[in-house]
């Protein structure tokens, strides 16, 4: 049934926990996943003046997959990497309503403090706006 799971991460605890549900639903239904994190265009300013250069950019942004790779890696779930561009709610429907995946698995808060009060707008946004079925973990 979902063979092909989209995992939309951050880095923060939220996405970690979704990156394990991620791996059971994949590892039962003998699915792939695809993670996919979001260069944030208004965060990318500021971090590309704190970075020493694009390869430790590239580092700091491999460094919040990390936990969701080694997650899928210890179930051993097949999964690809894919960095997406632009507004994490925007970017996020985009890619999942181009490539027809099963299901979208998203954490329900991510690294913004201010997302802390209410449902995340970001998860809350692709829940609204995705073709496909969408999972939110707490």
């Amino acid at each position: 049934m979902y063979k092909r799971i989209l995992l939309a991460v951050d880095g923060s605890d939220h996405s970690i926990r979704a990156a394990e549900h991620a791996a059971i639903l994949a590892k039962a239904m003998n699915g792939a996943v695809e993670i996919a994190y979001v260069a944030d265009f208004s965060k990318s300013k500021e971090a590309v003046l704190h970075a020493r250069g694009r390869s430790e950019l590239e580092i700091q942004r491999r460094q919040r997959l990390l936990p969701a790779e080694e997650t899928l890696k210890t179930s051993q779930v097949p999964y690809e990497v894919n960095i997406l561009h632009g507004e994490p709610g925007p970017a996020i429907v985009s890619h999942a309503n181009a490539h027809s995946f099963d299901l979208l698995v998203i954490g329900s808060r991510g690294l913004n403090p201010l997302q802390e009060m209410v449902l995340g707008s970001v998860s809350h946004k692709v829940m609204k706006r995705s073709d496909c079925p969408v999972m939110i973990i707490k």
